[in-house]
């Protein structure tokens, strides 16, 4: 007797999507099912490794594609576990809430040729098989002795049916009512083309009509030689495994015997938002022992750091548990990842070194995993740093890096620290009054512009014994350092008694926005700068929980003015001539609130246009007694 049951409110928007809207490339509903068959073999293969009772235990582990042109059937078998009657409904009747809802937005915000490329992601595949399909039959017979057949059946409407069935092996087979604009899937050399395109790689051999020779290569490829394989194979096989639509940016192909006997293929990928549109969902390597599926997604053969790395690893001596979805955490796996690791860490290194174009398309993209790992394993920091590359005040483009040890290369003379500055863009880094005295004096900046940087300073401060300094900081001497190369303009330094007066302006003006106003003696060009007193990375919390989105507090800090500047000479002669008038607190405002400007700090840079405004009437010719200068000009930080 059938029973019938209803499916999901998602699954029944699901399938309208599938049978009515994904149209395009509609041969990926065998890539579905084959995959699917696969991972059906991959749990039966386990199931003997541990567990002797199971039904037909000597059945080959094999894919069978049938087609019958008369009743306009295409059936795909596979000898796998097989299902009960409760796997039926919870695999084919019941699909994750969250994967549905996240496909149909996928198919909402993208278009249906993407979409075809999201449907493994989002565990949506089995359905996929309603593009072609009027109907859809599944008998399935579970590995465990004295479970009987089902058949699961329907016709992409609102409901499916179960019933009792026959089947006398092991394993399922998916009986497809072809639509008739569908029935191209009936020629078997259609079948194996889209066989040879979609799943070559996988691991067991899919039969197609009455040939006795597989239709796939069902070749471990990370177990052959790497001189056999040709850039188009190695770039098929990551196609199949992550659905990437471009090809990796490298790869790394190990095959060892010490201190482990093992096999891997990893790849970088050409972008961290991979997953968006990838079959891989999770961070993760596919796991084998003996060429046996062990783990989808392990995260414990690589740091957290490398995740983004996609791949295969397989070993000869890696310990089972009794569970599938997990390894003993032994030896043998702590060996593995310090192995694996160093074999990454070791070709990036060769890459930087032998290949710096291709190793900076690779840090480009993953450059702040490489930061955030020097922070959080320390222990591979010698690895880490010279992976390391930044811009710095000798780069003329983005385009331009410098390792570390480059800038030691390029140190001033008795210059003993590493000077860094850290902005939000490199534009606005070149631009920034610290640099004043470092290009006076021709010593080289590293521009630290990636969000990350600020996290990357807790763990990096001093290389190879030398300090790393921020340029902001206060009672920075560089007197002794390199030798002037560009001297200051001429213009006459501020008398002491005019410099106080103008001093105590700002420090009337400002309050307690600042926690002092003194002279500088190391601005140039610039009229004034801002500069902290805090010691170490305690300067950079605030950048840290902007980061982190974190509530924060704007820091107070020291206002340097520039007392050779001629804009500090005008100020002067103003309070000096109209010491009442409302237009030297407006440039006083706007002195300060460029200062924060140039250093990422303002909270709100829009608000300056106001001021902005007021002081070009003044520039160009309104008198200051006309100008409406009042508190609304005046933005407090």
């Amino acid at each position: 007797m059938a029973e019938t049951f209803t499916f999901q409110a998602e699954i029944q928007q699901l399938l309208d999507i599938l049978v009515h809207s994904l149209y395009t490339e509609r041969e990926i509903f065998l890539r579905e099912l084959l995959s699917n068959a696969s991972d059906a073999l991959n749990r039966v293969q386990f199931e003997m490794l541990t567990n002797r009772d199971i039904v037909d235990a000597d059945a080959e582990l094999a894919i069978e594609i049938k087609a019958d042109e008369a009743a306009g059937t295409l059936t795909v078998s596979d000898t796998g576990i097989g299902m009960t009657h409760g796997e039926l409904v919870n695999n084919l009747g019941v699909i994750a809430r969250s994967g549905a809802k996240a496909f149909l937005q996928a198919v909402k915000e993208t278009n249906s040729a993407a979409a075809q490329n999201m449907i493994g992601q989002f565990g949506v595949g089995f359905y996929s098989v309603f593009m072609v399909a009027d109907r859809v039959r599944v008998v399935s017979r579970s590995y465990l002795p004295g479970e009987p057949a089902y058949a699961w059946e329907s016709d992409g409407s609102s409901t499916y049916t179960i019933e009792p069935a026959e089947r006398e092996t092991r394993g399922t087979d998916i009986i497809i009512h072809l639509k008739p604009d569908a029935r191209e899937f009936l020629s078997y050399w259609r079948l194996k083309e889209v066989i040879r395109r979609h799943s070559d790689y996988l691991a067991f051999p899919i039969y197609v009509g009455d040939d006795e020779e597989p239709a796939n290569k069902q070749t471990a490829i990370w177990r052959q030689d790497p001189k056999e394989i040709t850039p188009e194979q190695y770039n098929d096989f990551y196609k199949m495994l992550t659905l990437d639509l471009e090809p990796p940016l490298h790869r790394v192909h190990v095959r060892a015997d010490v201190p482990l006997q093992f096999y891997a293929l990893l790849y970088i990928p050409a972008s961290p938002e991979r997953s968006l549109l990838s079959l891989r969902k999770e961070p993760g390597l596919k796991l084998y022992a003996r060429k046996v599926l062990i783990q989808e997604y392990n995260t414990d053969l690589l740091p957290d750091y490398l995740q983004f790395v996609q791949g295969v690893v397989d070993s000869e001596d890696l310990p089972l548990s009794i569970s599938r979805e997990s390894v003993q955490a032994t030896r043998v796996m702590a060996n593995l990842k310090k192995t694996l690791t160093g074999r990454v860490l070791t070709e990036l290194k060769r890459l930087a070194q032998r290949s710096r174009d291709d190793y900076l398309k690779i840090y480009r993209q993953f450059g702040r995993f490489l930061k955030q790992g020097l922070v959080a394993s320390p222990e591979d920091r010698a690895e880490l740093e010279p992976l390391l590359f930044f811009h710095t005040t000798t780069s003329a483009t983005p385009d331009d890096w410098y390792s570390l040890d480059e800038y030691l290369q390029h140190m001033a003379a008795n210059q003993k620290d590493i000077y860094y500055i850290l902005a939000d863009d490199f534009h606005s880094a070149r631009r920034s009054p610290h640099l004043d005295p470092f290009r006076q004096r021709g010593i080289e900046v590293l521009l630290l512009t990636d969000p990350v940087d600020t996290i990357l300073l807790m763990g990096l401060t001093e290389y190879k014994g030398h300090t790393l300094r921020s340029v902001d900081e206060a009672g920075l001497d560089l007197s002794d350092i390199g030798q002037v190369i560009a001297e200051p303009a001429a213009q006459d330094r501020l008398p002491e008694d005019s410099l106080d007066s103008l001093i105590r302006r700002f420090r009337r003006v400002l309050g307690d926005r600042v926690r002092d106003v003194r002279p500088s003696s190391a601005l140039t060009a610039s009229p004034a700068r801002l500069v902290s007193d805090e010691a170490g990375a305690a300067r950079h919390r605030y950048r840290l929980s902007r980061l982190l989105d974190r509530e924060y507090e704007m820091p107070v800090k020291i206002l340097e003015l520039n007392p050779r500047h001629p804009l500090m000479h005008n100020l002067c002669r103003m309070i000096g001539e109209t010491p009442d008038s409302r237009l030297i607190d407006a440039v006083v405002e706007q002195v300060f609130e460029t200062a924060l400007l140039q250093d990422g700090l303002h909270p709100d840079p829009a608000s300056m246009a106001e001021r902005l405004t007021l002081l070009l009437q003044a520039a160009t010719g309104t008198p200051a007694a006309e100008l409406d200068y009042g508190p609304n000009a005046s933005v407090s930080s």
